[in-house]
């Protein structure tokens, strides 16, 4: 690695290929982990951000250096070779990648890192999302956000600062391609976060989550049902969306 730009401001966007099928673990990683060709490429990813991280630490870049690290999508549970499972696992959350409208296609980790910023160890358990990296680093650059347009991100900072408790989106759209499956209202006054799903992807097998027979899930046809009314979940009391709500169980 060598730093051309570390005495000015520099942007690195990182876009790496691992805990991605098809699993490219190179030979050095092959075999390292208890959890198969998946879980090697893992390590090798995580060795990758480590060798970025001390390179900033070595430059003495670190307190100075803003880090934000995501994916783009919950794990792809139809890729499988042999009964080993090679797309990741997502956990409590219900679905995975291509998956318009589950938390398990839509929750990602956010992991930041700015030492001398922000204090360690700090959770923040609020509706972000990728959309909210471009007015962030607009912010830190001492930019403005065009204001001719509408800018479906905000910027993290209030959040990360703790200047904000609550995240700036009322509202999250999500979509499966051109088609929206499903709304997310985190409610001011409370805090509450709500989900209704207009389209749901029909899982084969009915109880395995995801779309096995079809390799993976569709966003319309015949592969998906509509609700109407939507389904609907109380995300803070039932993040695994496993008791949709109905007027009985919630009048409000």
């Amino acid at each position: 690695f060598h730093f051309r730009n570390k005495h000015r401001p520099f942007l690195l966007f990182v876009s790496l290929l691992h805990v991605h099928t098809p699993l490219i673990t190179t030979e050095k990683f092959q075999g390292r982990s208890r959890h198969g060709l998946y879980g090697d490429n893992v390590e090798e990813m995580d060795w990758i951000v480590g060798m970025l991280l001390n390179v900033i630490d070595k430059e003495d870049l670190k307190n100075t250096t803003f880090i934000y690290f995501a994916s783009d999508h919950g794990g792809f549970l139809e890729a499988h070779r042999g009964n080993s499972q090679l797309g990741g696992w997502n956990g409590i959350y219900k679905g995975g990648k291509g998956m318009g409208g589950w938390e398990g296609g839509i929750r990602v980790p956010g992991i930041v890192r700015w030492p001398g910023v922000l204090p360690a160890g700090i959770v923040i358990d609020e509706p972000t999302s990728l959309m909210d990296i471009y007015p962030t680093v607009v912010q830190l650059a001492g930019g403005e956000v065009p204001q001719d347009r509408a800018v479906d991100g905000h910027t993290l900072l209030p959040l990360l600062q703790g200047t904000e408790q609550h995240s700036r989106h009322e509202f999250l759209f999500h979509y499966c391609g051109v088609f929206l499956h499903a709304v997310r209202w985190h409610q001011k006054d409370s805090g509450t976060v709500w989900k209704a799903h207009y389209t749901t992807p029909v899982f084969q097998p009915e109880a395995s989550g995801a779309c096995f027979r079809r390799g993976i899930c569709p966003c319309f046809g015949d592969g998906v049902s509509h609700h109407d009314p939507p389904l609907l979940f109380n995300l803070s009391q039932d993040p695994s969306e496993a008791n949709p709500l109905s007027a009985d169980t919630e009048p409000l």
